[in-house]
């Protein structure tokens, strides 16, 4: 297992198009489990409602969890999309 936690530098947070984008990319990684963890909420990466119901707003630190085949591969998409605001 690897982590790291980083920063949701987007403005509006983890909305729509940012969980749909994490989710789109961790599904290439199926034999791997990524979790996303804000506070005392935790969401799997491939499940856009968690997400959503995660409530992750700008200024948040995320821990990014991946576990499995391809981990840090894995890991270091996460962390990517975060670091670059999902392109916002």
């Amino acid at each position: 297992m690897v982590s790291k936690t980083v920063k949701v530098i987007n403005e509006q947070g983890m909305h729509m198009r940012p969980a749909g984008i994490i989710v789109a990319e961790m599904k290439k990684f199926p034999n791997c489990t990524v979790m996303l963890k804000a506070g005392d909420k935790s969401a799997k990466a491939t499940a856009v409602m968690q997400i959503m119901a995660a409530g992750i707003k700008c200024g948040t630190d995320v821990e990014i969890t991946a576990d499995g085949e391809n981990e840090q591969a894995a890991l270091d998409k996460a962390v990517e999309l975060f670091e670059s605001g999902f392109g916002e």
